[in-house]
């Protein structure tokens, strides 16, 4: 007769990975280049769903033909996603540039002043609760086996073989506020004119709780919250630029 054995962990049961994370927890490699992705396709569909409904929806406050609407949603649309990669570029490309300068500068630093970065390191983890024998210990061992990585982890809080990739950011962010903008271009374009508007509401604001839904998820943040600043915010745009628009249209301008 044969018995499983007990489980003596006082860790909970689920499981982990060879590195002893659990499988739940953001441990993996690559864990930051996952994050910038999300932040930038998350921006970008939120971006692109809230400024062509509030565009399409402005114009249709001043007018019921179907060509402006139109003309104006895909001007907005192509300016939108060129406007958000080149910015997610920019913006992604400086990061990466001041981290790559900042790596240099440690590994100088490492060949110039060995003892002195061995004493440095020493000191973080010493201050980090370690005692001083211990301190001194991880930094040793920490440096015969890689002292540019162990100083970069502790120091600048920066992986070198994971880097923030502008590229990545960019075509990120210009599919998804092209995915973001279809939506409320189609929701104002093919129902009747005396429908194009509520309908148009209701898709962009039913897009925008699951774009907080599915962002809060993958980064494990407080759903109600990121669900309520979105329908919030995207309500207001289109209510702003509905009234503009009608106050235009009367206008006559």
């Amino acid at each position: 007769m044969t018995t499983t054995p007990e489980t003596t962990s006082d860790e909970p049961t689920g499981h982990r990975d060879q590195d002893g994370a659990h499988g739940s927890e953001p441990h993996a490699k690559g864990l930051a280049a996952r994050l910038n992705w999300l932040r930038a396709g998350v921006l970008g569909a939120n971006d692109g769903i809230v400024s062509t409904a509030g565009l399409v929806v402005g114009v249709a406050g001043a007018t019921v033909e179907r060509g402006p609407i139109l003309t104006a949603g895909i001007a907005g649309l192509v300016a939108g996603a060129v406007s958000m990669a080149l910015g997610e570029y920019v913006s992604v490309s400086s990061q990466r540039d001041t981290e790559k300068a900042m790596l240099d500068k440690e590994r100088a630093e490492l060949e110039e002043y060995p003892e002195e970065e061995l004493a440095e390191l020493a000191g973080m983890y010493r201050a980090k609760g370690l005692s001083e024998e211990t301190a001194q210990k991880v930094a040793e061992e920490l440096t015969e086996h890689d002292a540019f990585a162990a100083h970069v982890d502790a120091e600048l809080g920066i992986d070198p073989d994971e880097l923030t990739n502008p590229w990545h950011a960019a075509g990120a962010s210009a599919v998804a506020f092209t995915l973001g903008s279809l939506l409320p271009l189609l929701a104002i374009m093919l129902p009747p004119a005396g429908a194009r508007v509520a309908v148009t509401f209701v898709v962009v604001l039913v897009a925008l709780a699951l774009t907080g839904l599915l962002s809060a998820a993958l980064g494990s943040a407080p759903r109600r919250t990121a669900v309520l600043r979105l329908v919030v915010g995207g309500a207001l745009a289109m209510a702003v630029t509905y009234g503009i628009g009608q106050l235009v249209g009367a206008a006559g301008i």
